[in-house]
């Protein structure tokens, strides 16, 4: 399968790679194939910066990318702290104390 993804990624000019997809692939590298955590942001920053990739919000992703390797929290919680720092929000209202460890919003506990 390895192979023929990347045959299709090469040879394509123009490949759209949405957000939910950068969350399934991190959680298949991290889960299936126990990749870890600073190659899984790296495979997934070269996928979103590859010239032939197109996404919504890169910036946003690449932050995402970021707090989830830096910090050690799930992709998804990343995702929505980083949609939080570049909206202004600032505050999440979230159960997972893990958020706490992210220094640039604050969590509150509904």
């Amino acid at each position: 399968m390895a192979a023929r993804a990347t045959a299709l990624l090469a040879a394509e000019d123009e490949l759209l790679l949405t957000d939910l997809i950068v969350a399934e692939c991190v959680y298949v590298l991290e889960s299936f194939y126990e990749v870890g955590r600073e190659t899984v942001a790296d495979l997934m920053r070269s996928a979103i910066t590859a010239s032939n990739m197109r996404t919504t919000d890169p910036e946003l992703l690449l932050r995402a990318i970021t707090v989830y390797e830096q910090t050690g929290i799930d992709f998804a919680e990343a995702y929505l702290v980083a949609q939080a720092e570049i909206s202004g929000v600032g505050e999440i209202a979230s159960f997972d104390r893990s958020i706490d460890r992210v220094a640039t919003v604050t969590r509150r506990e509904p």
